[in-house]
């Protein structure tokens, strides 16, 4: 499966640093600039499948402020899908500037997790959370149609262990049902004790970290991905220390040794939020430089 006409395609996996506009503009969208800053970020540092940044909040607040049935972090009724898509205004700008973008969602498992139930309406968390699938669902209807290359679902409870994962991908499936696009569910963490669970969920494109959690390689090595693509993530997001191109370039090579060069997908291991922007933007720069290198390695 193709998501881009490039081998080794670059993307990001989550939130960019968030620059807030000021002045007049800021009084109306106080984000707007953080968007077009987080863009055109990805742009300069020739990212190949760009996201819209995820500026707007944290990856849990962003999605559960707008859904009916849910207060603050408290469920206090049936949830339901919000009333207008969350993120599909903010990806069809990122859509205008180039012609790949990944839609981001963070995942029921995740999201029910993170929140207080107080109604008896929800006995378990299973139950909310494929409630919260079906509103997450119509978010993914409206990415899909807004023309996105790739959707991902952000799952990063399930590195935990301390879920179900029969209804974790119950959950995703409700998602993914009548999409056309494909998705990949990125997971970060170690993998050692989920990896066959999470390998039981069906979607085109598996998205772990190698960089933080360089164990992660060998657990990985040793299954079967059945021709799904590898997101690698190859830039320790936890570290504002920017690597070097060299050293991207010798992480790059372990996971060809291990991988088929068309199944790798080029990315950070997780989201960038809580680095510098200066810091974001040079690891993606490095990130980018590493791939083309390899590009002309392995073409």
């Amino acid at each position: 499966m193709n998501i881009s006409n490039k081998l080794f395609p670059t993307t990001v996996v989550g939130s960019y640093p968030v620059v807030k506009s000021i002045g007049f503009r800021s009084l109306l969208d106080p984000f707007y600039s953080a968007v077009e800053r987080a863009v055109s970020d990805q742009l300069a540092a020739g990212i190949d499948i760009i996201s819209d940044g995820q500026v707007r909040g944290d990856m849990i607040a962003a999605f559960v402020s707008r859904m009916p049935g849910i207060s603050g972090q408290v469920v206090v009724g049936k949830v339901l899908p919000p009333s207008h898509p969350i993120s599909v205004a903010d990806t069809k700008y990122a859509l205008s500037c180039h012609p790949l973008v990944k839609g981001i969602i963070t995942g029921p498992t995740t999201l029910s997790h993170a929140l207080k139930i107080g109604t008896p309406m929800y006995r378990h968390r299973e139950d909310l959370s494929l409630d919260i699938a079906q509103a997450l669902e119509e978010e993914a209807q409206a990415l899909d149609q807004a023309g996105v290359a790739l959707i991902q679902i952000d799952e990063p409870i399930f590195s935990t262990g301390m879920v179900d994962f029969e209804y974790g991908r119950k959950a995703i499936e409700i998602i993914t049902s009548r999409l056309r696009v494909p998705v990949s569910l990125h997971v970060c963490g170690e993998l050692i004790d989920v990896i066959d669970e999470i390998l039981k969920i069906p979607v085109a494109m598996y998205d772990f970290e190698f960089s933080a959690s360089q164990e992660n390689l060998e657990i990985v090595s040793s299954k079967d991905l059945k021709g799904r693509l590898l997101g690698f993530g190859c830039i320790d997001t936890s570290d504002p220390t920017v690597e070097s191109v060299a050293a991207i370039q010798r992480r790059l090579e372990e996971g060809i040794r291990i991988f088929a060069t068309e199944q790798m997908v080029i990315d950070p291991d997780c989201g960038m939020r809580m680095l510098s922007r200066e810091s974001a933007f040079a690891k993606l720069q490095h990130m980018v430089e590493a791939t083309r290198s390899m590009r002309i390695k392995y073409s």
